[in-house]
Parts: structure tokens; sequence; C-alpha cells
């Protein structure tokens, strides 16, 4: 088809006096008649290579991941030239949905987005730049991951927006799940999205219950807070209400409408009632995570809701709603998502401006007011103990009701992170015992193995439990619970001696996350990092030690043997001890993890009665 076209493009040229080559016109004549050009002569010294074959060929890409690069033009942007959110919005889920589709082989639906935090704005004539791939398959829903970056023509300058994490549920036909089938990572990278996603989705399940927790334990008489109420604005003049008829442009190949239309189209309301408070233009900064409650169809009538729920004092929190009524608008309407954004209004300088206060009504506005400023500190420690770096959290980070969450997920996807590292380098191997290193930046880490007779799920019952550690570890001189946040996340005071010679001994605040596989492959894991709490301050007669990353990880090797992995990410003030006597410590070592293996053999009988007595 594309030769008949290009023949015709020719014939009107030679009509025309144009001259063609030679060359072409041969081309297109072969091309025409079904038959090829004469194979080319080979040169000398050049070697012949198999059919199919490339001569340099690409490295292998993630069969899922999805490139989308998109021209900012003035259709794209708002009042100050810049991108619209609600445009970029689009974007982003239009390729998440595609790297979904990818892996399912089915049409996929949003279902959750996670918190998004947009750093930057682009202006027009800058180019979006969007990459998503599936990070993790489960049942019938996966993980996709997207950045989005933008780039600068003129310049050549690049700058990353935001990074997002979606959740799409794949669906056959009438709307029915499909299984999915598994994802097999195979960078360092993909390794390390693979093995947290399964935490990410269980910091999802507990989200809402954590908003209700932190409120229960909070007085219900508490005051509203007040900087100065003598300009508070009613929440009521921010209200703002608007209707959507839903179109075949706005749905997808099966009829459902775009997630990303339903984000640009709340979007847009919420600017509306975040403009109405400031009586200026504000800049969109956070979307807290939200899920879709159900699907909306073309020929819906999309009814969105926005209110300022509370003002801080340099943003303010905009409740946003969708429902989906049929045609009629009569019948009760389906309540399609709610979302929080969180908006600032910037000064000349690009810094943000003070914002009025606002009135919240008696009875449902002053629940949103507080319930604003809980999702407030919620999102604070989410952003900070989630979305930092592990080299930016500090080591010991204050636990408390609202930050539960955060900290256990920040605890296990630090081990999982370190345990998908590349580059360990075998230290020594002494009978069964190997003890790998890896160094990286500032940090020296460990990795000591072995196989031992005991199933996965015994050897994880026996090392989760640090009330019995001292049996085998020789540093461990006493461990009390102090608190138990749930049946998966213990906070132990632990006393140890670091170093034998030393008199003075060391203690430890540290919160044990234990977490059993998600999905086979997965290792059993229990993971240590420390906390501070006010009830346990230090105190004169120990030296407190901190601990950033450490923890145990038990693969089932067979239906009787496990492969049994401690690490440990050594800080600074480790290092000198470490560098000095490396001899000595590897031997400590192997000679601790034996103990361990003999703790394991013993126990593992007493354990198998309980169970048959129970």
């Amino acid at each position: 088809r594309a030769t008949l076209l290009l023949s015709r493009c020719l014939l009107k040229m030679v009509k025309g006096n144009i001259i063609v080559p030679e060359e072409i016109l041969n081309f297109c004549c072969n091309g025409l008649q079904g038959s090829t050009s004469p194979p080319r002569a080979q040169e000398p010294g050049e070697r012949e290579e198999a059919p199919g074959t490339m001569a340099s060929p690409l490295p292998a890409r993630n069969p899922t991941e999805v490139q989308m690069s998109q021209l900012v033009l003035p259709c794209h942007t708002n009042h100050r030239n810049e991108l619209s959110t609600g445009q970029l919005l689009k974007w982003i889920d239009t390729a998440a949905c595609l790297s979904a589709e990818r892996h399912a082989g089915c049409p996929c639906v949003t279902a959750s987005m996670d918190d998004i935090y947009f750093e930057h704005t682009i202006s027009v004539g800058q180019v979006v730049n969007i990459k998503a791939k599936v990070n993790r398959a489960f049942n019938s829903s996966m993980e996709v991951g997207i950045q989005v970056s933008y780039e600068d023509l003129c310049s050549g300058k690049h700058c990353s927006i935001c990074k997002a994490y979606a959740t799409f549920v794949a669906q056959g036909p009438s709307g029915s799940k499909v299984r999915l089938k598994p994802l097999t990572p195979q960078t360092e990278e993909e390794k390390i999205e693979y093995s947290i996603a399964a935490e990410r989705r269980r910091m999802r399940l507990v989200h809402k219950d954590t908003l209700k927790d932190l409120l229960t334990r909070s007085p219900p008489d508490t005051e509203l807070e007040t900087r100065d109420g003598s300009g508070a604005v009613p929440v009521e003049k921010t209200r703002v209400e608007s209707v959507e008829l839903v179109l075949p442009p706005h749905a997808n190949h099966q009829g459902n409408t775009f997630g990303g239309q339903i984000m640009a189209w709340m979007e847009n309301v919420a600017t509306i009632a975040a403009s109405r408070l400031c009586h200026a233009h504000p800049t969109l900064r956070a979307i807290e995570m939200f899920h879709f409650r159900g699907p909306s169809q073309v020929g819906d009538r999309l009814v969105l809701k926005a209110i300022v729920n509370n003002s801080f004092k340099n943003s303010m929190e905009v409740g946003v709603s969708a429902e989906a009524y049929g045609p009629e608008m009569s019948v009760s309407p389906r309540h399609i998502n709610s979302a929080f954004m969180t908006f600032e209004v910037l000064d000349q300088e690009g810094r943000p401006r003070t914002l009025p206060m606002v009135a919240p009504e008696p009875g449902d506005g002053e629940r949103r007011y507080r319930e604003a400023s809980a999702r407030k500190k919620i999102r604070l420690d989410r952003k900070y103990v989630v979305s930092c770096k592990q080299t930016e959290v500090p080591l010991s980070v204050p636990w408390d009701q609202s930050n539960k969450v955060y900290l256990s997920y920040n605890n296990v996807s630090a081990l999982k992170t370190l345990v998908a590292k590349a580059n360990w380098a075998l230290a020594r191997e002494k009978e069964k015992v190997r003890m790998y290193t890896l160094e990286e930046d500032k940090f020296l880490s460990f990795r000591i193995e072995m196989s031992v007779c005991i199933t996965a799920s015994q050897a994880f019952s026996l090392l989760s439990n640090l009330w019995r550690r001292h049996e085998w570890d020789s540093h461990y001189v006493s461990a009390e619970l102090v608190q138990k946040v749930d049946d998966d996340d213990m906070i132990y005071h632990v006393v140890s001696r670091m170093h034998r010679q030393e008199s003075k001994l060391q203690d430890f605040v540290i919160l044990a996350s234990r977490r059993k596989p998600c999905s086979k492959g997965d290792p059993y894991v229990v993971a240590f990092r420390s906390v501070t709490l006010p009830t346990h301050p230090p105190r004169a007669e120990y030296t407190r030690g901190e601990t950033l990353c450490s923890g145990f990880c038990i693969w089932p090797e067979s239906e009787e043997m496990s492969k049994v992995a401690y690490y440990n990410q050594a800080m600074p003030g480790y290092l000198n001890y470490v560098t000095t006597n490396v001899a000595g410590l590897s031997s400590d070592i192997c000679a601790t993890f034996a103990a361990c293996e003999k703790f394991l053999l013993k126990n593992k009988e007493d354990l198998i009665s309980r169970l048959q007595d129970f």
C-alpha cells in the first residue's frame, strides 16, 4: 500500500517534468511487481549475518514499558501559559493504562492512584516525557509505576515533575475480572520495585483505617485551630457544583469513562473552589491517594462538587467528589470518586502566600475541617517517611499513630531494597556460612546466609521473636516488648553488648516488622529499624544505638530446607571498627550464625510438637 502511494506521487512528479532518480523508480516498479532488488555484493572482509539478526542489538526493554512525549501547546495551558494539571493527569492515566493493557492483553480500568506531588510547573513549548511500566501483577490487579519529567528543547534541560503509582484492574467480557500472568523483573531497579510493590499494596489497604484511628484518638471536643479569625471566610462561599456529559471521546473502547478524564474534571472544579477562597489563581501541589468506587459510562451525567475543607498558613485542602447519574437524573447517584487536593498561591517571586482562614459550618463542615487537619499530618508523615530516599530519613524517626503505617512500610521496603541490590561480593565462606559485603556511598552492608534443614515458616516464626534472640546471639542481653502495634509490627527495647571488651551496654528502640510471602517466590521478611518513643528516652547507663536497616529474609529451597539470610547496613560510626577488625568480625559473625543454626534445629521439633498439640 505504501509503495502504491509513493508510485502515484512519482507519476505526478514525472508529469510535472520533475527529474526522479532511477533508483527510486526501480524500487517502486519492483515493489508493485512483488519482487525484490538484487542482493548487494558482499564487501571484502565483511561478515555475513544470519537471517533475522541485527548487527548491534539494542538492550532488552521491559515489554510493558510505554513512553509518551507530548509537546505543550497553548490549548493545554492555563492563564499562566503553564500546562494544566488536569491535562497532565489525562496523559499520565493514558500512558499507565496502555502499559497495563500490554501486560494483561485485555482492557484495563483505573482502580486507584497513590499520592502525587508536583515538584515543578511546565510551560508552553516544553516537552512532557512520561514513562510507565508494570511493577508487579497480583491476581487481577497490577501496580504501574509512572515517571514524569519535562524537557526544554532550547536549553536541553531535563527536570523531574512527579512520580506516581497507579493500580489497574484487568477486565474480561461483561466486566468480569481476568487472572493476570505473573511478571518477572529483570534489572535491579525492576526487582526493587517488584519487591516493594507488595508493601505499597498493603499500605493502600489500611490507608482509611489510619485516618479513622488518628481521629478516634484525638479528643472530640478539641477547639478548632485559629490564627486570626477576624477575616475568616465562610466555607460555603467556596462551594462549587458542575455537571459534565460523558461523550464517546471521554471513554475507552469499552465505553467506560477514562479515569484521567474524571481526574481532570475534578481538578477543574477544585481549582475554582480554591480560587474563591484566595481570589487568585492557585497552583495544585499534591493529590492524596484515592480510589475509584465504580465505573461511569458514555451517556452518564457526572456531577462534580468541590469545597475548601481547611486552610493552613500557606496551603489549603479542597475536597472534591464525582457522582454519576443516568439520563433521567431522578435515580439515586452512583458515587464514582472522592479526592483531596492541596493548593498553594504563589507570589511574583514564586513563594507561597499567606492564605485567609475559613469558618466551617457546624456539623459536617467542622468534621471536614478536623479531618483535613488530620490528613495534613498524615500527608506530611507519609511524604517524609515514604517519599524520601533511604539516606535522607533520620535513623530514629519518632513513632506515633499517624505515621505507624508509613514507618512500617519504610522498614520493610528498605530491607527489600537492600536485598535486591546487585554487586554483592563474597568476603568469606566457612563451612555452610557465606558472608557477602556491598560497598556504596557511605554505607557498608553485610549479608550472611546459610541453608538450614527447617521449613521457611518455622524459621520465620523463631527468628521474628526477639525475646529469644539472646539464646543464639551473644551480643543480645535482653529484649522487652514495649508495644504491640498489630500482629505484624512490634516495638522492642533491646539491650546489647556491641563489643565484648566494652563494659557499658548499648540499647536500641527497634520497630520489628514481619511479613509473610505475598506470592510464590517471595521470601519471609523480618525487618528492623530504630524509632524513638517518649516513654523510652536515652538513659545514662546505656549508650543509645541506632540501626537504619537490618533483618532476615527466608526463602524455601525445598519442603524441608530453607535459605536464611541476614542483612545489616552498617552506619559510619560502625565502619571504624569494621575496617580495623575485618578478620575478627567475620569470624564473630560466622560463629553467631552457626549458633543460629543450632538454635533453629533445636527448637523446630518443639515448634512442631506445639503445632500438633494445637
